[in-house]
């Protein structure tokens, strides 16, 4: 039987990936360029049993994502970079309570209002610096239709299995553009729900280390009542004072992402076994830089690009190796230097590194990447 498939934009394609990893709870705010995912889960979600709701603000949005997302709901928000300023105090409740959701960041130019209905990449350290405090982020850039349907599922995924909420970052222009989807059929794809408590009630304490480094989760009305609270806290959730606690709870949050990378890292590597200039580029802009490293290998460059899928953790082991290896990494980014900025820190000096940067509203075209590559050779 031939699948299913449809022309459709990203931002549909993400909300029926989410469908398809089990989503049944929406909540979020209509805000340009995100707010087409919001339009299909309105739709999809009364037919299967779910839940949407459109909140006063992205405040009340991720408010409510984390309480259904606390009944056991897979639970996802979309929104753009302003809503994602809005967002900030509650992700990081999201992060110290250990609470699995998805949040779609759907860029556009700024700061503040900025600029709705152009493209931006701008937002990509504060997806990972954004809310305050020490903690892990896993955030993940897709830069086709198909492949956001597809990492939309494996955001749900992550998030599940790591008991933490896990950030989309789409930039306008793979969010709007319209492509072929190929639909999964069941079961095609992996999805991972979330570990249940193996003891009874009286028994389960919502963050004992001794189960390992993401404790089973219980949902609320399931029988199983505990404390939740953006404190630090002890193993039964109520909040603690004492250094030790407080200290083996930072680490075991972040070593749960951090000793994990190979789980969580994807990247795509284009030509790079002889590349002597490599491009690293994400999300649309890669779209570009792949174009840039065909027409160079015509004219005798040997270049090649790193496009990663996890941003973060940043994949510092495998930018590392090529920077040993090429004589330039140029960064083509809508932005002023954010991600260059981690390509130089992991880089440490072994190879030039170059920036292409653009905030006009405007995507950055393979000639700029071209003229950029010939200069830094």
């Amino acid at each position: 039987m031939a699948k299913k498939v449809a022309l459709m934009q990203g931002n549909e394609a993400c909300a029926h990936g989410a469908l398809y990893a089990g989503c049944n709870f929406f909540a979020g705010y209509p805000i340009t360029p995100s707010t087409e995912v919001a339009e299909v889960m309105s739709v999809e979600l009364p037919k299967i049993g779910g839940k949407f709701i459109q909140m006063e603000d992205e405040i009340g949005a991720t408010a409510a994502l984390i309480g259904a997302a606390l009944t056991g709901a897979k639970a996802l928000d979309s929104t753009s970079g302003p809503g994602m300023s809005l967002k900030q105090e509650l992700l990081g409740y999201a992060c110290i309570a250990e609470i699995p959701c998805v949040i779609v960041n759907v860029q556009r130019g700024g700061p503040s209002t900025g600029m709705p209905t152009g493209p931006s990449q701008s937002d990509m350290q504060q997806a990972m610096w954004g809310t305050h405090g020490d903690h892990a982020a896993i955030v993940l850039t897709p830069a086709s239709c198909q492949e956001i349907y597809e990492e939309t599922v494996r955001a749900f995924n992550l998030a599940e299995k790591y008991r933490m909420p896990v950030q989309i970052q789409l930039d306008e222009i793979c969010a709007h553009m319209r492509e072929r989807v190929e639909f999964a059929e069941p079961g095609e794809l992996e999805v991972i729900d979330r570990e249940a408590p193996s003891v009874p009630p009286e028994e389960y304490k919502p963050f004992d280390d001794t189960k390992g480094l993401v404790p089973p989760l219980a949902a609320f009305g399931s029988g199983y009542r505990y404390h939740v609270t953006g404190l630090n806290k002890a193993a039964d959730g109520f909040p603690t004072t004492k250094a030790e606690l407080v200290d083996a709870e930072e680490r075991r949050q972040i070593d749960k992402v951090m000793l994990n990378q190979k789980d969580i890292q994807k990247n795509e590597e284009y030509l790079l076994d002889d590349a002597e200039v490599v491009l690293f580029a994400y999300g649309s802009t890669s779209r570009s830089a792949r174009y840039a490293v065909n027409e160079l290998r015509k004219e005798g460059v040997k270049a090649g690009m790193f496009r990663p899928l996890t941003m973060w953790p940043f994949p510092d082991e495998r930018i590392a190796e090529l920077a040993d290896q090429a004589k330039a990494i140029v960064c083509p980014e809508m932005n002023l230097g954010q991600m260059v900025r981690e390509v130089e820190r992991v880089a440490k000096g072994n190879c030039t590194v170059a920036h292409i940067g653009r905030v006009d509203g405007e995507p950055i075209n393979p000639g700029q990447i071209i003229d950029k590559v010939k200069e830094v050779l």
